[in-house]
């Protein structure tokens, strides 16, 4: 075994500090206006493709926790969309084809499309009704335009950049951070109790 110690802890920290330094230069207007659409939500369902396809779950789940109707497009038990519902789409590239093609049905059957992304000029952006930019720190969406799909088959899912945040992670991680940081938000608003919230947690494990 080596004695090579990893420096996993100062990427930590680098990661962390990022966070920060990202979050607070977020567009207010675009999280007060993903903010609302989440409070006036009754059904909401959620997407995304790959790693940011996991984001989405994590928050669809602590939608249910807070009494939300919510879904995860793609499962054999979702419902049908309806006119009214609200979509709630994780994607950094807001070009994956499968993804784009969900927002574009939600649009046509009457729902609100909302998205977060680090690309605010992209095909879903064009489409969404909210659009939260969490920025592109280390510029992978803008060297890559290709889709989610096309990268998969071409096999640039492998990092040649530098080991701080490969690919998509940092998106990822402050999709994860910036979709908990709304729960915080909502759990205020609707003047939710811990106790109501475990109450809706799995209990046939």
């Amino acid at each position: 075994m080596s004695d090579v110690v990893p420096p996993i802890q100062e990427f930590m920290q680098q990661m962390a500090a990022t966070i920060t330094r990202t979050a607070g230069m977020l567009d207010q207007n675009q999280m007060a206006a993903f903010f609302q659409n989440m409070l006036a939500a009754q059904t909401v369902y959620v997407a995304g493709a790959g790693r940011s396809g996991l984001i989405a779950k994590a928050f669809g789940l602590r939608l249910i926790h807070l009494g939300y109707d919510a879904y995860v497009v793609g499962e054999t038990i979702t419902p049908a969309f309806q006119a009214g519902d609200t979509l709630v789409v994780f994607s950094g590239s807001g070009e994956t084809h499968s993804i784009s093609s969900i927002c574009g049905t939600a649009k046509e059957l009457g729902g609100t499309v909302c998205l977060i992304t680090s690309s605010p000029d992209s095909k879903m952006s064009r489409v969404a009704d909210c659009v939260v930019n969490l920025g592109d720190f280390t510029g992978y969406y803008q060297k890559d335009t290709n889709s989610f799909e096309i990268r998969q088959l071409k096999g640039d899912y492998r990092s040649s950049s530098s080991a701080f945040a490969p690919l998509g992670t940092f998106f990822e991680t402050m999709a994860l951070v910036f979709s908990d940081a709304v729960i915080s938000s909502l759990m205020e608003a609707r003047k939710a109790e811990i106790p109501d919230m475990k109450s809706r947690l799995t209990n046939v494990e």
